[in-house]
């Protein structure tokens, strides 16, 4: 399998999330990890070949590494958009294959692909001999009424076959019908067991576990029994603090100490100016740092502050500094 950046920060990533994961808050978990793989949210093929490419494909290089999730089912136009995305830079393409919702499934792709073996291995092999990029695939064990130890091993099987060696597992089934996606993400049972074995029976692939993974300790738990490497979602997003400043030293075996909370806001504080220097607003970056002080004194101030203040006109790096003096007090 290919020994790419990608590949050894997707011992630890971060998973790709809808509204979430964009370009700020990816800028922000790289201050807290040099080494988690980060990923975008999932952009669709047509957007990239039609839409703003800039917008929807640019990114800061202090985000590498970094991976692009593309969702689709047409060969000829995921070929097409990961030839594009490639001229960007990324360290990986990705596949989206468990996304529940319905716009996804009523344009056939996401978690209803898993009903599609053979179409998933004549996309990802477009893909694959349009860009230089390594393309791997996120999916989940099965769907609706499929039985996800037969499904799953055939699914891997049938996308290796056609180039990939890098996959994400959510250990969920995605039921298309009668669950919201909402639901889809905690409601249908985890198995882990059965994604572990698929490790065992597919030893020569790269395989990630994903879903329900809410601490480092957890992740490091998934390592030592075999799995290459660990996707966290929510987890990362909401308390980022604890699963990403730690990651490094955890995850990777870095001995250098890591930042703190504080230092990252203070680092954020350029990069803000910059944003608003090139017209942005202040929300648009700091809705992605409420969660900086979870469980901490001040947390709560820390929130409330930044909420109240950053959507008003004219609001600057101030209202962060205010923010962190509440903490910092709250702290003495």
């Amino acid at each position: 399998m290919p020994d790419n950046g990608a590949t050894k920060a997707a011992r630890l990533s971060a998973a790709p999330m809808m509204d979430w994961t964009d370009r700020h808050c990816r800028y922000l978990h790289r201050l807290m990890s040099r080494n988690v793989l980060l990923y975008t949210e999932m952009v669709t093929a047509p957007a990239v070949i039609h839409g703003d490419r800039d917008r929807l494909l640019g990114f800061d290089p202090a985000e590498h590494p970094v991976a692009l999730q593309l969702g689709g089912s047409d060969p000829r136009e995921l070929a097409e958009a990961a030839r594009i995305a490639a001229g960007y830079g990324y360290d990986e393409i990705n596949l989206n294959i468990g996304c529940p919702s319905d716009r996804v499934q009523s344009g056939c792709f996401g978690a209803v692909l898993m009903e599609r073996p053979g179409l998933v291995a004549d996309c990802v092999a477009a893909m694959i001999a349009a860009s230089p990029v390594e393309v791997t695939v996120k999916c989940r064990i099965g769907v609706d009424e499929q039985r996800p130890e037969e499904v799953l091993p055939a699914f891997l099987e049938t996308v290796r076959d056609a180039g990939v060696t890098r996959f994400a597992i959510h250990a969920r089934k995605a039921w298309l019908q009668g669950l919201s996606p909402k639901q889809n993400r905690d409601v249908p049972p985890l198995d882990y067991p059965l994604v572990h074995r698929m490790k065992r029976d597919f030893p020569a692939l790269h395989l990630s576990v994903n879903g329900g993974i809410t601490s480092l300790a957890q992740a490091q738990a998934h390592l030592a029994a075999g799995m290459d490497g660990v996707m966290i979602g929510r987890a990362a997003y909401h308390d980022p603090s604890s699963l990403l400043l730690s990651a490094d030293q955890a995850i990777f075996g870095e001995t250098r100490a890591p930042r703190s909370a504080e230092e990252v806001v203070h680092l954020m504080l350029p990069y803000i100016e910059r944003h608003l220097s090139a017209g942005g607003k202040l929300a648009q970056v700091t809705r992605h740092m409420l969660g900086l002080f979870q469980g901490r004194p001040g947390a709560r101030g820390w929130k409330r502050a930044i909420s109240e203040n950053a959507h008003k006109p004219g609001a600057g790096p101030e209202v962060v500094q205010a923010a962190l003096d509440e903490v910092r007090l709250r702290a003495a």
